[in-house]
């Protein structure tokens, strides 16, 4: 039977250590606590059936029911039934007890073990001639309480880990390999890179990889918190553990199924559930002091009593009381019951907390950077407008003769005009001879007409006469189309700005977070951004290296920075800031320097994150302050305090009390909610 907290309060592993891929589709962590569980339910029931005939047997219960039970050797049966109850229902404890003493770390189950030791060692002495009143019915009581209060902790504590088993069998057992004309049925962790699997209508993706044939929509929002289902065709990828649409697909493996995203996240949220963060630190010093302090009370309470003339039974039954209701149960899981439901409730959403401290300190931004290629821009130039400038040409026509040119370019520009025409479902005429004219432009032969499709500074030295005027808007980039030699019409690109970026903006000023753009972009098209979407203030023209300085910069004015980059060309600056978000790019986790890696674009996450950040500190805090409260109340009532007014605890009481303390400690940590943004 392995003990339950002795492993907790020295912070070893609350989430399981399994990071092998076949054990972890069966969860051999959560059978584990499925067992322990088992276990005390077990103690339980048997202590349960024990502590009625022990009751029956005591004299001070006989005393309160008024009923006389007597036959000779009744005190040895009620030795015997003790004992039972003390060595199989206390035997979780006694063990938690020698686990912590071998390790000098007296804990929770040091309190426990000494006190119901002392109270049957003072017991079985009566029974063989010491003066005073044995506590046989209070150590069975008192032990019956304590299983039961185990057993619903050990259930709350599987609720917190249970986010991460719902990540872990996101993972489909099975997958359908293809070979030649057959599919064969393979165990997923089979699995190797560069096999072909056919994902049929409605099941999981088995690995990450590409499609090679067919199209669908995907829903992937257990793994990134998008809710809206993907499009997905040939060539797109795809992320293991994904809900497939109605379309069969063929893809191909990129990743075994140990290093597939979904592995990736999940090992994350173990160590980052694993990782003590300072809060947890603290709240294990308290939790050591509060051990130290209650065993001193209970010397103390024993001490004062037996010496003021009361007997030595009401001196043990104070002292066991207070050592009891001192328990630093609720103190020990205030934190880490919040930390397990965090990591894995945020890594649902998309939130990859690599960092624990990161995520703590994340309350504490004052100013946060964007980079905005990508985060709060869309990242890829799309046509804002277009227009024709020659009669008997429509703008389509005008646009329909740029795509035939721009159809085999990989330029960005190129692209935007591609999509553009396929999201109007034009057609796209055949070109012929197409050239590139090297950072100019392209020429070629439409339907037998000579076309260009070139740079403003080509068309204003080669075309004066007929350049129109002020076509530009801040932050555009504009391509005109020439036509036999007559400027024909002009395309304007933009990097567009993600319709969620605004109200993400407008959430950080409400929470007093300055917000400050950081792009490598000309200050027009920063300025232009900056203003659109209400931020502070920007930097443009920034090379890699030079960010780093800026969040240098930043720091010394006194500001807490965090900055949201995408991982990779902003690490250095990622690193220096004192939050690090990488944005985007999931199956780049492990690479990312960041303390926290997003795994969408959103920059409403980037609100998000910081909001529960909020959120997850103020629960600890609310744990912590209730834990340490309960304690500050409870532990002079249980030393007589109110003795004189009539008021006095039994240790049974102070076992209830202690449940119950550690019970709204659970049950406040599961009410963590993650409020995602959306736009």
């Amino acid at each position: 039977m392995e003990h339950p907290h002795s492993d907790m309060h020295q912070g070893h592993d609350m989430s399981g250590h399994n990071h092998d891929q076949a054990d972890m589709g069966n969860g051999s962590h959560h059978d584990h606590h499925v067992m322990m569980i088992a276990d005390f339910r077990k103690r339980f029931y048997v202590v349960l059936v024990l502590t009625i005939p022990v009751m029956l047997l005591s004299k001070m219960i006989q005393h309160w029911l008024g009923i006389v039970i007597h036959f000779p050797g009744d005190a040895y049966v009620l030795l015997l039934l003790s004992t039972v109850v003390f060595v199989y229902g206390g035997w979780p404890f006694l063990k938690g007890w020698w686990e912590e003493m071998r390790t000098w770390e007296p804990g929770m189950m040091t309190l426990i073990g000494f006190a119901i030791t002392v109270a049957y060692i003072y017991s079985v002495a009566t029974v063989f001639g010491l003066r005073g009143m044995d506590f046989f019915w209070e150590l069975t009581t008192l032990i019956l309480i304590m299983l039961l209060g185990h057993w619903i902790e050990m259930k709350s504590i599987m609720g917190a880990s249970r986010e991460l088993e719902l990540l872990v069998q996101l993972m489909p057992d099975n997958a359908h390999l293809v070979q030649g004309d057959q599919v064969l049925e393979v165990k997923t962790g089979t699995l190797k890179v560069g096999d072909t699997v056919l994902v049929k209508p409605g099941e999981k993706v088995a690995a990450d990889g590409g499609i090679v044939e067919g199209a669908t929509s995907l829903d992937e929002s257990m793994l990134t918190g998008e809710s809206i289902p993907v499009q997905k065709q040939v060539n797109d990828k795809v992320i293991a553990g994904a809900i497939n649409g109605n379309g069969a697909i063929k893809v191909t493996v990129t990743h075994g199924a140990a290093d597939s995203y979904l592995s990736q996240v999940v090992k994350l949220v173990q160590d980052a559930q694993q990782s003590k963060s300072r809060t947890q630190l603290l709240a294990d010093k308290a939790a050591r002091w509060l051990t130290l302090i209650a065993i001193l009370s209970g010397i103390i309470t024993l001490v004062y009593w037996w010496g003021s003339g009361h007997g030595l039974s009401f001196a043990i039954e104070r002292m066991v009381t207070v050592i009891v209701i001192c328990c630093p149960h609720a103190l020990g899981l205030a934190v880490p019951l919040v930390i397990a439901k965090s990591t894995a409730l945020s890594a649902r959403h998309g939130l990859l907390i690599k960092n624990r401290t990161d995520f703590e300190n994340s309350r504490r931004v004052t100013t946060l950077i964007f980079d905005k290629t990508g985060t709060l821009t869309i990242g890829r130039f799309e046509v804002v407008r277009f227009e024709s400038l020659q009669s008997g040409i429509s703008k389509e026509e005008m646009l329909q003769t740029a795509a035939a040119l721009e159809g085999s370019s990989e330029h960005p520009i190129a692209t935007g005009i591609i999509r553009k025409v396929k999201a109007l479902r034009l057609s796209v005429p055949e070109a012929t001879q197409v050239t590139a004219m090297t950072g100019e432009g392209i020429s070629g032969v439409v339907n037998g007409k000579d076309i260009k499709v070139v740079s403003p500074g080509y068309l204003s030295a080669n075309f004066k006469g007929q350049a129109p005027g002020n076509t530009i808007q801040p932050g555009e980039t504009v391509v005109y189309v020439v036509t036999n030699n007559v400027v024909a019409g002009y395309i304007a690109l933009a990097d567009e700005i993600r319709p969620e970026s605004a109200g993400a903006i407008a959430t950080l000023k409400a929470n007093h977070i300055k917000t400050i753009l950081l792009t490598g972009d000309n200050s027009v098209v920063a300025e232009s951004v900056c203003k659109k979407l209400g931020m502070n203030s920007y930097i443009a023209g920034v090379l890699p290296h030079q960010k780093l300085e800026k969040v240098k910069e930043l720091q010394q004015q006194g500001e807490f920075v965090g900055m949201t980059g995408d991982g990779i060309n902003d690490a250095p600056a990622l690193a220096q800031a004192d939050v690090g978000i990488a944005i985007g790019s999931g199956s780049d986790v492990a690479a990312a320097t960041a303390g926290i890696v997003l795994v969408n674009s959103n920059p409403q996450d980037v609100v998000s994150l910081i909001l529960f950040g909020r959120a997850t500190w103020r629960k600890m805090i609310q744990n912590l302050a209730w834990a340490t409260g309960y304690n500050v109340i409870a532990l002079p009532l249980a030393a007589g305090v109110l003795y004189n007014q009539g008021i006095l605890l039994s240790p049974a009481a102070g076992a209830v009390l202690m449940t119950v303390s550690t019970v709204v400690v659970a049950i406040n940590a599961s009410m963590l909610k993650v409020k995602m943004g959306k736009g």
